[in-house]
């Protein structure tokens, strides 16, 4: 095997799972994402989005990518002057979602631009289990396996923990997991299933499959007893703050989940968009929302918080 001694990530998850692997030293280039583990910081940036995200509302975020995909643009920008100087032997991206990273096609055309031919690492997961295999993948690729089959041996066990004592709920609430909000937008892909694991039931999301606009009347009528706000790219604080609209949505007020206190805001890129070691954490953060007298939360304090009854919405 190849020593691979220069690695670039396409996406944060990637980025996670290198690191996982003990080969933050071995990563030249990030994404602009690219947050976790605080090891990272002052690492190339490689990879931008060309849209000012953080200036825009979700509906003009939402209209402005749906355009660029429609017009076939990329939303992203690699430098490839840096990349060229890096000479990665190895980069890892994905061809899922061309919302989360350079497509597949624009991969290809930056590899005819690089001096040498690095080995691609294809992240494509759709459920858990596809997660650990990606995460096997790399690990194989990078001399890593042995870790990588410990990490995988850990999850499997703090999932089978969890879906174990899930059985012993006297019952499993109706739960909705909201990944954009204006417009709304069902779970897709892992989500669903880290939702059944935890002991809830969301029969709006899509296990497997890509999220998408659902209309708001389709929530009103599965009557959530749990809301659950974790719009994909948020953290908590802008999860929270882009919450505060739904006030507006008619019906709001007559939401089980409002009316109980039981709506939430989480930190998304933690611990459910992003594809990584942390949906483990992810979904143990969802089982102690779904059953409290079961599950306590012992990870960090700001990974949710509650929004509480209709009357925390209005300032």
């Amino acid at each position: 095997m190849v020593e691979i001694r220069r690695i670039v990530s396409f996406l944060p998850s990637a980025t996670e799972m290198v690191c996982a692997l003990g080969l933050c030293e071995r990563l030249i280039g990030v994404t602009h994402e690219c947050d976790y583990p605080p090891e990272i910081k002052g690492k190339a940036i490689v990879v931008r989005s060309v849209l000012p995200i953080e200036s825009m509302s979700q509906p003009e975020i939402d209209s402005a990518v749906t355009q660029m995909l429609r017009n076939g643009q990329s939303l992203y920008r690699v430098d490839e002057t840096l990349m060229q100087e890096i000479a990665p032997d190895m980069i890892v991206t994905q061809d899922l979602c061309q919302v989360c990273a350079p497509s597949g096609n624009e991969v290809s055309q930056l590899l005819d631009r690089l001096p040498g031919k690095p080995e691609i690492v294809w992240l494509t997961p759709k459920c858990l289990e596809e997660i650990y295999g990606n995460l096997r993948d790399l690990g194989e690729a990078t001399g890593r396996l042995q870790i990588a089959e410990a990490l995988i041996a850990d999850g499997r066990a703090r999932l089978k923990m969890i879906e174990t004592r899930t059985r012993a709920a006297a019952s499993r609430p109706r739960v909705f997991c909201m990944e954009w909000i204006d417009p709304v937008y069902c779970c897709g892909h892992w989500v669903p299933e880290m939702v059944r694991i935890a002991g809830g039931i969301d029969e709006l999301g899509r296990e497997g499959a890509d999220s998408v606009r659902i209309p708001w009347a389709d929530v009103l009528d599965w009557k959530p007893e749990i809301l659950m706000i974790m719009p994909c790219g948020c953290g908590l604080e802008k999860a929270a703050g882009e919450a505060r609209q739904l006030s507006t949505y008619p019906g709001w007020a007559d939401l089980p989940a409002v009316r109980n206190g039981k709506v939430y805001a989480v930190d998304a890129n933690s611990y459910f968009a992003r594809p990584g070691p942390r949906v483990i954490d992810g979904t143990e953060l969802m089982a102690h929302l779904f059953h409290p007298d079961l599950f306590e939360w012992k990870g960090r304090s700001d990974a949710f918080c509650s929004l509480g009854a209709v009357s925390a919405f209005v300032s």
